[in-house]
């Protein structure tokens, strides 16, 4: 394996060296100039950071179309990471880190957004009213206190859970490989970011390529 750790953003002083691991030093949510000169030289990349700082690092490789041939480890530096939830990694430093170092490779569903983002965690739109689909299944009509997007392993790889306006009322949950939103204007939120702008249309759909994220006991 040819390794190399992303250490991304200003927390990441708890992520230690490795051993013939290459470590770099990038800022919070590193953009093109940043990644791009990295690439290619390593078949395992190594993120230390937020959920918002891997998914940019994902979307640099699926932009240079190389998904297919690179790993992708994780360590959070936040405890309460979305993507560390979802797909069962430890929080603590050093476990992640030997994870991401040692681990084996479980495909994971990719998930992208029409204004050519990636999400690797958890999507929210916040409340909301409009006209909502998963699929061709109407997933919501009228208004929502909140509309959660989630990669899941199950299914065709979208998790959606829809909180209608009542709070007795049970969420309504889905699968599916899309979600579509019409709506009054709103900001949707990806992996901890606020869309800078509000907008009446939202989609987020399964990716043809799968992120090959290490997750399994190596």
């Amino acid at each position: 394996m040819r390794g190399l750790v992303l250490a991304c953003g200003p927390d990441t002083e708890k992520i230690p060296d490795v051993d013939e691991v290459r470590t770099v030093r990038l800022p919070s949510r590193p953009g093109k100039a940043d990644v791009d000169p990295l690439l290619g030289e390593s078949d395992r990349l190594i993120v230390g950071g937020s959920d918002a700082d891997l998914a940019a690092v994902v979307l640099r490789l699926l932009r240079k179309e190389q998904l297919a041939g690179v790993s992708v480890g994780f360590v959070p530096t936040d405890p309460e990471s979305a993507v560390a939830e979802i797909w069962g990694l430890p929080t603590d430093p050093l476990r992640a880190l030997a994870l991401a170092v040692r681990g084996d490779v479980d495909p994971v569903p990719l998930i992208r957004d029409d204004a050519g983002g990636v999400l690797v965690g958890r999507g929210q739109i916040p409340t909301v009213r409009g006209v909502a689909y998963c699929d061709e299944k109407l997933a919501l009509r009228g208004p929502a206190r909140s509309i959660e997007v989630e990669p899941s392993g199950s299914g065709p790889g979208l998790a959606v859970r829809v909180v209608k306006g009542a709070f007795f009322k049970r969420p309504s949950d889905f699968e599916s490989r899309a979600f579509q939103l019409g709506c009054i204007p709103t900001r949707p939120v990806y992996d901890g970011v606020v869309h800078p702008r509000a907008l009446n249309r939202w989609t987020w759909y399964r990716h043809t390529e799968d992120l090959r994220l290490v997750r399994g006991v190596g």
